[in-house]
């Protein structure tokens, strides 16, 4: 993976999960609090010879401009996320079937963070976006996957429908999200390698992106409103596609 500017992570999780991956390169750890909850980030430290700065919340609300920091913070290198040609390689060293998350036009570091969540809760092999118009891997995106961030491969792409028609000749079947769709999800058939085509609420996925995709489903509402937010509706498809292979 190739270095980029140096970033800052904050939150238990996601600094824990920064610490355990032996290929980021740590620059500082700043830590405001001493208790149970952080002596695994200090045993950490101990492990990979690191230094820790003792400091207090409001030097932490200085480095971050924030007080969502939980007390824990670390600097350290950026990794960029690999492109498509990784894609493949990375879903080929998974067995079958394998499951695919793709957020086509999601901007909110917040919804991004709560969907790496759920992809890693749900055995995603990975998440795809595109690399314009979509979020990256900030800080806050980071702070949100509560350390999701760090164990689900996150690829951005410079052409998604052509990732699309890549993974579609590997064997995966491409399946989008739409209020538009007569197909209710309960209905389609997940059992084998799939991409799920999730798009950002209000503005779903674009044109190009659906006419790539096998088949679209919707998400059947009874309620008042139109639309669940993005990271709710993939939470909700990603864990109807474990129930249908926890049944086989």
């Amino acid at each position: 993976m190739a270095v980029n500017a140096s970033e800052k992570t904050f939150g238990i999780h996601a600094v824990q999960a920064v610490l355990t991956n032996p290929e980021v390169i740590v620059h500082r750890v700043l830590i405001a609090r001493r208790d149970d909850r952080t002596k695994p980030i200090q045993d950490l430290c101990k492990r990979r010879n690191l230094s820790v700065s003792n400091v207090n919340k409001e030097q932490l609300f200085h480095e971050l401009g924030h007080g969502g920091h939980q007390g824990v913070m670390v600097e350290h290198a950026a990794l960029r996320a690999p492109g498509a040609k990784a894609v493949l390689a990375q879903l080929q060293s998974q067995p079958q079937p394998w499951l695919v998350l793709v957020l086509d036009g999601v901007t909110d570091p917040h919804n991004l963070g709560a969907c790496l969540r759920s992809a890693d809760a749900s055995g995603v092999d990975a998440v795809i976006a595109p690399s314009d118009r979509s979020a990256a891997l900030t800080p806050v995106v980071r702070k949100v996957a509560a350390g999701a961030a760090e164990t689900v491969p996150f690829y951005q792409v410079t052409n998604l429908v052509r990732t699309l028609d890549q993974l579609k000749q590997a064997g995966v079947w491409v399946y989008g999200a739409t209020d538009a769709a007569d197909a209710p999800l309960y209905q389609q058939d997940f059992k084998d390698s799939v991409a799920v085509v999730m798009g950002a609420e209000g503005s779903g996925i674009r044109r190009l992106t659906r006419d790539a995709c096998d088949g679209l489903f919707s998400i059947p509402m009874v309620g008042s409103v139109s639309s669940l937010n993005v990271s709710v509706a993939t939470g909700v498809t990603l864990f109807e596609i474990v129930r249908q292979r926890l049944q086989n």
